[in-house]
C-alpha cells in the first residue's frame, strides 16, 4: 500500500460516509412526527411495510432512494419521490414492491413519483416479475397536476401498464393500506387481487366532501369506500385484513403458491467470492478524477475468483472486453480503462477515451455476447470519444456509430454501473440510461453530464466574455476568475451523482463494495424474462 491508496482510500471513503449519511435521511420520509402519526393511526410505515412483506434476513436492494433529492423546495420537498420502491424475496420469490409513502404529503403523487412509479412497473415487465402495491395515497399533487396528468409518461400511463402486465401473465397484488382515491382507485382495482385493511382503507372515486359538493349526498368515507363496503357489498376488493400485518401476511401467503415460468437460461454456477478483497476499490480509485489507474485492478475485484478471460487484450485497448463470472453469473464486461495506453504501432492513446479500434473490438464483443446468450456489463468511468483530425479522417464517427447501434440493438440484458465519468457520448456508447439498461447505478464518484465541471467552464466563460466585449465591456483576469468559478461551482451542482439519482437518471447510488450484489440480483431477475427476440445490430453504412 503505498501513500496515494491511502489517500484514495479516504476520500473514497468519507464519499460512501457522505451516501449513508444523506440515505439515512431520505429513510425519514416526512420526518419523526409524521411517522409517530402514521403509527398513531395504526398503520406501518412504507418502509416497514415492506420490511415485514420481504422474507426476513434476505437480500434487497432500492430502486430511486434519492428520486426528488433537493428538489421541489418551495413545496416542502419530496423525499424519496414519495414512494418506496424495493427489489426484493417474498417467499423466495424475487419481487417488486412499490409502497406510498404517507408521511410525505399524505402520500400525494408527484411528477417525481409517477415517473418512479413509472420505472418499477417497467422492472417488472422487463424482468417478468410479480408487482406488490402497498397503496396508502391522497393521489395526484393538484399544486402540480400539470406536470402529472395528461402526458405519455404521467400518471395514466400507470393504469395503462397494470392492464399490459395482465395480458402479459405478470402477478400484480396491490393492498389498500390508506386513501387511495380518484384515477389512483383504478390502480388496486385493475391488479389480479386486491386487499382492503379494515377502518384505515379507504377506495373511492370522489370523498365525501365532493360526492355532497356534487349530488348533494351525505355519506362519511368509511360507509362510501371503506373494507365492509368493497368487500360485501360492491365485490370491488377480494381480501378484508384487520390491519396492516393482517394483509402482508395474506400477500405472502397467494405470492407462495404462484407457479413456476420458463426462465431465460443464463448462465450460472456456484459463486465464488473476489480472491482479491473488494474494499481495495477506495484505494485504487484516484482521488483526482484526471489520475490514470487500471481498470483490471477494479475488475479482479468485483469478479468470482477475480479471474476473466480478456477478448482482444491487445488491440483498442481503452475498452476492456471480458468473459467473467459475478455471484455465479456469466456476464460480458465492457469497461473504460483508465491509464494511457500505447498500441503495437507505438502511439499513445489516452485512458477514457473510446478510440476507433476500441469502439471496433466493443461493437465486436456486444455481438458475441448475444450470440452466447451472456448478459452485459458495462462499466463507465469515460470522457467521449477521440477528437482531432485524425481521428475524425480514421472514421471515428462511423466506427462510434456501429458500437452505439451494437448498444441499442442488443437483446440480452444490459446492467450499467457508472465508476467515475460518464459525458457526452461516451456514455451513450457505454449503454447510459437511453439504452434500456435492465439497471444503471452510480458510485459516490460518478459524474454524469455532456463534459467535465473545468471543460464546460471554460467552453461557458469564453461564450459569456465574448458577449460583454460585444457589449462594450472590458473584464479583468480577476472578473474572469470569479466568472469562472461561478460557472463551474453551478456546473459541479448538475454533474453530481445525486443530481443524477434525484431525477431518476440512475436507479441508485451505491457503496461500491455492494455492485455484485446489485448485478446479480438483476441477471437473477432477467432470467425470469425469456428472450424472445434475435440479435440484428441494424445497417451501418461501411
Amino acid at each position: 500500500m503505498d501513500i496515494n491508496f491511502n489517500k484514495n482510500e479516504d476520500a473514497n471513503k468519507l464519499l460512501v460516509s457522505d451516501l449513508k449519511t444523506r440515505f439515512a435521511k431520505v429513510r425519514k420520509g416526512g420526518g419523526d412526527k409524521r411517522i409517530e402519526k402514521q403509527h398513531q393511526q395504526g398503520k406501518l410505515t412504507a418502509r416497514e411495510r415492506i420490511d415485514f412483506l420481504l422474507d426476513q434476513g434476505s437480500k434487497q436492494i432500492e430502486i430511486g432512494a434519492f428520486a426528488g433529492d433537493e428538489m421541489y423546495k418551495e413545496h416542502g420537498g419530496c423525499p424519496s419521490g414519495g414512494v418506496v420502491v424495493v427489489i426484493g424475496y417474498i417467499k423466495g420469490r424475487q419481487c417488486v414492491v412499490v409502497a406510498n409513502d404517507a408521511t410525505v404529503k399524505a402520500g400525494a403523487w408527484f411528477p417525481i413519483t409517477g415517473k418512479k412509479n413509472l420505472r418499477a412497473q417497467e422492472i417488472a415487465m422487463e424482468n417478468r416479475l410479480p408487482i406488490i402495491y402497498l397503496v396508502d395515497s391522497a393521489g395526484v399533487y393538484l399544486p402540480m397536476q400539470d406536470e402529472i396528468f395528461p402526458d405519455k409518461e404521467h400518471f395514466g400511463r400507470i393504469f395503462r401498464n397494470n392492464a399490459r402486465m395482465s395480458s402479459m401473465g405478470i402477478t400484480q397484488i396491490a393492498a389498500v393500506m390508506g386513501s387511495c382515491v380518484a384515477g389512483g382507485a383504478y390502480l388496486p382495482i385493475m391488479s389480479d387481487e386486491a386487499l382492503i385493511v379494515d377502518k384505515t382503507g379507504s377506495i373511492f372515486l370522489a370523498g365525501s366532501y365532493l360526492v355532497k359538493a356534487a349530488i348533494g349526498e351525505v355519506i362519511d368515507n368509511e360507509t362510501l369506500g371503506g373494507a365492509t363496503t368493497h368487500c360485501e357489498i360492491s365485490g370491488v376488493t377480494d381480501y378484508k385484513s384487520k390491519d396492516d400485518k393482517d394483509a402482508l401476511d395474506t400477500i405472502r401467503n397467494i405470492i407462495d403458491k404462484i407457479g413456476m415460468s420458463e426462465d431465460a437460461g443464463f448462465n450460472r454456477i456456484k459463486p465464488t467470492k473476489p480472491l482479491k478483497e473488494v474494499q481495495d476499490v477506495y484505494g485504487i480509485l484516484p482521488k483526482n478524477r484526471t489520475e490514470q489507474y487500471d481498470m483490471k485492478e477494479i475488475i479482479e475485484r468485483l469478479v468470482d475468483n477475480s479471474e476473466y478471460e480478456e477478448y482482444k487484450a491487445e488491440y483498442g485497448q481503452t475498452i476492456i472486453t471480458a468473459y467473467a463470472r459475478i455471484d455465479g453469473w456469466a456476464v460480458g464486461i465492457v469497461a473504460n480503462q483508465r491509464k494511457v495506453v500505447k498500441t503495437k504501432k507505438g502511439e499513445m492513446q489516452f485512458g477514457g477515451v473510446i478510440y476507433s479500434d476500441s469502439a471496433d473490438k466493443a461493437t465486436r464483443f456486444i455481438a458475441n455476447c448475444n450470440q452466447k446468450k451472456i448478459p452485459l456489463l458495462f462499466l463507465q468511468d469515460v470522457t467521449g470519444f477521440m477528437v482531432g483530425s485524425k481521428s475524425e479522417h480514421g472514421g471515428i464517427i462511423k466506427d462510434g456509430a456501429k458500437m452505439v447501434n451494437a448498444v441499442s440493438n442488443s437483446v440480452v440484458p444490459k446492467f450499467t454501473v457508472i465508476i467515475g465519468n460518464s459525458y457526452g457520448a461516451g456514455n451513450y456508447a457505454m449503454c447510459g440510461k437511453a439504452y434500456d439498461p435492465r439497471l444503471i447505478i452510480a458510485w459516490p464518484s460518478a459524474q454524469l453530464a455532456v463534459m467535465g465541471g473545468a471543460q464546460a467552464a471554460k467552453v461557458l466563460l469564453q461564450i459569456e466574455t465574448a458577449s460583454l466585449k460585444k457589449k462594450g465591456i472590458e473584464i479583468s483576469k480577476e472578473k474572469e476568475e470569479e466568472l469562472f468559478n461561478s460557472i463551474k461551482t453551478k456546473y459541479d451542482d448538475q454533474v453530481s451523482p445525486y443530481y443524477a439519482a434525484a431525477r431518476l437518471w440512475t436507479d441508485a447510488v451505491i457503496d461500491p463494495v455492494e455492485t455484485r450484489k446489485w448485478v446479480s440480483m438483476g441477471i437473477e431477475a432477467a432470467n425470469h424474462a425469456p428472450i424472445t427476440e434475435r440479435y440484428n445490430p441494424g445497417v451501418i453504412q461501411t
